[in-house]
C-alpha cells in the first residue's frame, strides 16, 4: 500500500516543480499501476485538471472501459467534491488517500459526499496513508508561495497592506481619506 502512495507522492512532487498544486494519483489493477497523473490545472488552463480526474480518465483509457470496477486509486490528498463523484461515477471500488483536506475534501473533512450517493456505490476509503508525508508537500509548497508573492510585493494581501497603511495615515491628518478610497 505504502509503495502505491509513495508513487502518487512522485506524481506530487511532478506537480510541484510545475507550479501545480503538488497533489498526485495512481490508479492500480492487480497489484500494477496502470495510470498516473498529478495536478495539471494551471498548465492545462483547465478547472478539472485534478490528479483523480486525469488519472481515471487514463485508467478508463488503458482498461477500455468507464467502469473502472477493479481498480484502487491512491491519491496524495482527500479529494474534493468533484473528484469523488469521478471516483463513484467511474465505480471505483477502493480509495486510499494521504493527507485530509479541511477546506475542500469530500470524504470526511468538510463533506460527507460518500452518504449522499445516488448510485449506491460501495466505495472503501482507507485515508492517512503516509499522511504526513502528502501534508508536509502541500505546506512547503503553499510556504513557498506566499513567500514568493510576499518578497514581490504582487500578492493582493500586501498590496492590500500598503494600500490601507496609506490610508489610515491620512485619517488622523483628514477626513478627506473617504473621498480617496473610491479612487482606487
Amino acid at each position: 500500500m505504502k509503495n502505491f502512495m509513495l508513487a502518487a507522492l512522485f506524481e506530487a512532487h511532478q506537480a510541484a516543480a510545475k507550479n501545480e498544486v503538488p497533489v498526485g494519483a495512481v490508479a492500480v489493477v492487480n497489484g500494477k499501476i496502470i495510470a498516473r497523473a498529478h495536478n495539471l490545472r494551471e498548465s492545462a488552463h483547465d478547472p478539472t485538471a485534478h490528479a483523480e480526474i486525469i488519472c481515471i480518465r487514463k485508467a478508463a483509457q488503458k482498461l477500455k472501459s468507464w467502469r473502472l470496477n477493479d481498480v484502487t486509486l491512491y491519491v496524495t490528498l482527500e479529494p474534493c467534491a468533484m473528484c469523488l463523484s469521478a471516483i463513484l461515477q467511474s465505480r471505483i471500488p477502493r480509495l486510499i488517500y494521504g493527507a485530509a483536506d479541511p477546506k475542500a475534501g469530500a470524504h470526511q473533512s468538510k463533506i460527507k459526499l460518500k452518504n449522499i450517493n445516488p448510485l449506491r456505490q460501495k466505495l472503501k476509503v482507507t485515508p492517512g496513508v503516509l499522511a504526513p508525508d502528502c501534508a508536509i508537500i502541500l505546506k512547503k509548497f503553499f510556504e513557498k508561495l506566499r513567500n514568493k508573492h510576499f518578497n514581490r510585493g504582487s500578492c493582493r494581501f500586501s498590496c492590500f497592506k500598503r494600500i490601507a497603511a496609506s490610508r489610515f495615515r491620512k485619517i488622523g491628518e483628514s477626513n478627506s481619506h473617504l473621498s480617496d478610497l473610491s479612487k482606487h
